[in-house]
């Protein structure tokens, strides 16, 4: 009887994470998806409308303001969510442990930032939100198979299959869309191209990385850890360093940035969306592991889709539809994975 007891009392609580895990990576897809609108919106602003398309080296430095700056914002929506949870001491006495802990977020903040998140404002920049979004639905797939190679995260056939069911999703949703947002005359639309496929390696590769400090770590605390290192990253090295070997006008585009109105209205908007889509994003790798999260966390194409058309007003064509149907299909698949199998997912080294 006591065997018994303690075995239901163990797949209620399997069931419980497995729970918890997948509706924080589903708070990951809505606040991601929602993103992409005032992220794109900022393009069409004074000073970054001006700049002109094919000035290459201004528009990659307006993107690399946009990117600290965003950052910083997203920094200050975390110290308020962790001030409220009383985790702030617990942030302090885990950022100064670089060598054991807060190494691991410094490195997920150069996955996550300068590749990533610089990578998606340059394709929302350089094409649109559309690709912008196709070009990181794959990042799962990445995320999956470092975790796997480097600690050995397990994938179950199960896993598999939801996992394709969902990029297949993805791929019929934007496909159609993606080739035709895109006008292939215009010879700058390359470095879209480049940073979409920054935007999936790096968010493949930070899920994965940012989970190897998670073992010991609480979410919430390591969040903003990571953003922290961001921060510094920008603000240390990258942008002193365009501002002293180049001429590029960083001070000039960081002081109309700031002092614009509406790219600072839509810059908050999408620093809310951001923060709390990246501390749901976190807290799911715990609890279902970096694949599954990354995988759920992947119906952000979906509600990209939904809020770009409640923006633009324009309705869904039928791949959409049946693209929907393939990625809540995929979801439901993994969803239904027995919870003890998501409780032995990963072989951590002691």
């Amino acid at each position: 009887m006591p065997s018994i007891s303690l075995d239901k009392a163990l797949h209620n609580h399997f069931q419980r994470n497995q729970r918890w895990g997948f509706t924080w990576a589903l708070w990951t897809a809505v606040l991601w998806g929602a993103w992409y609108v005032p992220g794109t919106a900022m393009w069409y602003e004074e000073p970054f409308v001006s700049i002109h398309s094919g000035d290459h080296g201004m528009r990659l430095a307006a993107t690399a303001v946009m990117t600290w700056i965003h950052a910083v914002v997203v920094l200050l929506f975390l110290i308020i969510w962790n001030g409220m949870l009383g985790k702030l001491r617990d942030y302090g006495r885990t950022i100064v442990r670089f060598r054991r802990i807060s190494k691991w977020y410094a490195l997920a903040s150069l996955c996550g930032g300068p590749m990533a998140i610089f990578g998606s404002y340059m394709a929302m920049g350089y094409v649109g939100p559309v690709f912008a979004a196709i070009t990181s639905l794959f990042y799962p797939v990445v995320g999956a198979i470092i975790a796997r190679l480097w600690y050995h995260e397990k994938i179950s056939g199960r896993a598999a299959l939801g996992m394709a069911i969902i990029i297949m999703g993805g791929v019929v949703i934007y496909g159609p869309g993606l080739f035709g947002e895109i006008d292939i005359s215009e010879n700058y639309a390359w470095l879209g191209y480049v940073g979409g496929i920054m935007s999936a390696i790096g968010w493949g590769a930070e899920g994965a990385v940012a989970s190897r400090a998670m073992d010991v770590t609480d979410p919430d605390v390591g969040i903003q850890c990571r953003f922290s290192f961001e921060i510094l990253f920008w603000g240390i090295l990258v942008l002193p360093m365009i501002y002293l070997l180049t001429d590029l006008p960083i001070v000039t585009l960081l002081v109309d940035m700031l002092t614009s109105p509406m790219v600072m209205i839509w810059m908050v908007l999408a620093s809310i969306a951001h923060a709390y889509c990246y501390t749901a994003f976190y807290k799911s790798f715990s609890l279902i592991g970096v694949g599954r999260g990354e995988a759920i966390g992947n119906l952000y194409g979906v509600f990209a889709v939904l809020f770009v058309m409640a923006f633009t007003l324009e309705l869904p064509e039928w791949y959409f539809v049946l693209g929907l149907i393939l990625t809540v299909t995929g979801s439901f698949v993994m969803y239904r994975e027995p919870a003890e199998n998501i409780s032995t997912l990963r072989e951590v080294e002691s």
